[in-house]
């Protein structure tokens, strides 16, 4: 999609390559025989997306509950997540859900924390699961957790109930090699298999894991990785394994969506419950291609550096959030605090600090959904948790969250019905301003009634804003103070955003805005 309200995407799953670097045109390989696709005709940007969403899929409407309050990603087994939630009703945190993605039980590697890739309960781990997700429910919180499509051998692993690795190899269900053996790939810091979506037997048998997992209480899961089918891979339907991995992703969504739309209508009391509360089912995705979004819920945005980098690290999570909506993903976030981190001293060292993290906060504070990630070495890294002042701004960024809800309940209903993003980069509403389309990740739209100029870089107490011209004026949350562009064009000022006070506005005399500082009464203005 150009300024100039060009528009194309390509059909099929071939190899292609999309180059936007030459000043004088757009090109594209394909790697086939032949190529089809669809040129697209609109006045704007809106129009444009509006009308790929409409042929490659939009998401559901997501259950009430995942945007309703801070989604808590921590480890550690039941008496830590104990400990935890009774600070965070110490510090009155509004919490949707807990996500506790080693509920499978953890295993030490070179990379740090990761999971036993056998996707069942941990008893050991977390004794006493069921009391606990039946306690957090009573509160009013979900449990959620976590799975791929791939499996490990488990036999060093002493309490496990079900070998689903053996399983799925008895079955043949598992993408193989040209040996017609278990495709064996390395992953981090150890050797996992797929399974074969091209195999109908593959989707019925993960299908039933799925069950079980949501018969344990379990409400949501991150449905990870999808994205990383080798390209020499044997596969059960015989098609070429090169279109097959970028087919893949689409595949791995779609089998996660069918399970939660069948256990949605397969039972009443699921059903009646949807109606009343807004209940059901919620799985978010990493991998994805051209129809990703007609089969999965939500996204996020992968594993950013604990950083402050353009490259890998928060601004990076402010490009992916943008262009993820320009794309056709309207519903995307990222983890708030970041994942990798490195803590190799004294060679390398990237660890989460305590102003990245509260940084962090601050964005995703306004996408979609709010969640937090330990990262791959949780005692590297500054937690929500750590402190006192964590805590309280923890508390603080969920309520900045809740305070616009009913907002935030709009706009995925608009993203279910038009394929437009809740985040959005100013390109899609004043895409004829130059100022607007050299920006990347200097700050978004939340709709069209709220206006975000994040913090990303450590030390700073300010930013730089702009107002473009045909927007009106735009308040100041904190102070009141209103902004507007010029009758020569937009507007650019300074304004202060110590921490704990991002730079949010709202149209002047807008609805939304009205309600939304109504909403914010309560919370420590400037």
């Amino acid at each position: 999609m150009t300024s100039k309200m060009r528009s194309l995407y390509l059909e099929g799953y071939d190899y292609s390559i999309f180059d936007l670097t030459k000043p004088d045109r757009v090109q594209i390989q394909i790697y086939g025989n032949s190529v089809q696709g669809r040129i697209l005709d609109g006045d704007s940007p809106t129009q444009l997306l509006t009308s790929y969403t409409e042929s490659t899929g939009r998401p559901p409407v997501l259950p009430r509950w995942i945007t309703s309050g801070a989604i808590v990603g921590m480890q550690g087994g039941t008496d830590t997540v104990r400990r935890v939630w009774n600070q965070l009703q110490d510090y009155d945190v509004p919490v949707s859900a807990f996500w506790l993605q080693d509920w499978v039980g953890q295993r030490k590697t070179a990379i740090g924390s990761q999971l036993w890739w056998n996707w069942e309960v941990d008893d050991a781990h977390y004794q006493g699961w069921r009391d606990l997700v039946d306690d957090l429910r009573r509160s009013g919180i979900r449990t959620m957790t976590y799975c791929n499509p791939c499996l490990v051998p488990m036999d060093q692993k002493p309490n496990t109930k079900r070998h689903l690795f053996e399983e799925a190899k008895k079955l043949g269900i598992l993408v193989k090699d040209e040996a017609g053996e278990p495709y064996m790939m390395p992953n981090t810091a150890f050797d996992v298999a797929m399974l074969d979506f091209t195999n109908p037997e593959a989707h019925a048998w993960f299908k039933k894991i799925l069950r079980g997992m949501v018969d344990d209480g379990v409400s949501g899961w991150m449905a990870d990785f999808g994205e990383g089918l080798p390209l020499d891979a044997r596969l059960h339907s015989g098609e070429d394994p090169i279109a097959a991995h970028n087919r893949y992703p689409e595949m791995w969504a779609r089998v996660n969506r069918e399970f939660a739309d069948e256990w949605r209508s397969g039972s009443v009391a699921a059903a009646a419950a949807a109606e009343e509360d807004g209940d059901g089912l919620v799985f978010f995705v990493r991998s994805g291609f051209r129809e990703s979004s007609r089969w999965a819920m939500l996204f996020w945005e992968g594993d950013q550096m604990v950083s402050w980098q353009a490259n890998d690290g928060i601004k990076s999570s402010v490009v992916g959030l943008l262009s993820g909506g320009l794309s056709g993903f309207p519903l995307n976030h990222s983890d708030a605090g970041g994942y990798c981190t490195v803590d190799l001293p004294p060679l390398l060292r990237y660890r989460r600090g305590e102003e990245l993290l509260l940084r962090w906060m601050e964005v995703n504070a306004f996408t979609v959904v709010f969640r937090t990630h330990e990262g791959n070495k949780p005692a590297s890294n500054c937690q929500f948790y750590s402190s006192g002042r964590t805590l309280t701004h923890f508390a603080r960024c969920a309520k900045l969250y809740k305070a616009w809800e009913f907002y935030r309940a709009e706009l995925v209903g608009e993203a279910a019905a038009t394929g437009l993003p809740v985040a959005r980069h100013l390109f899609l509403h004043y895409p004829a301003d130059e100022r607007v389309q050299a920006m990347t990740y200097q700050q978004f739209l939340v709709g069209t009634e709220m206006l975000v100029v994040p913090v990303l870089d450590k030390g700073r107490s300010a930013v730089t804003a702009y107002f473009p011209a045909g927007a009106g004026a735009w308040r100041h949350v904190w102070t009141g103070d209103e902004y507007g562009a010029t009758a020569h064009g937009g507007f650019e000022a300074e304004v202060q955003a110590p921490v704990g006070y991002p730079a949010v506005f709202v149209r002047a005399g807008s609805p939304v805005g009205d309600r939304f500082l109504s909403n914010l009464r309560g919370l420590k203005v400037l």
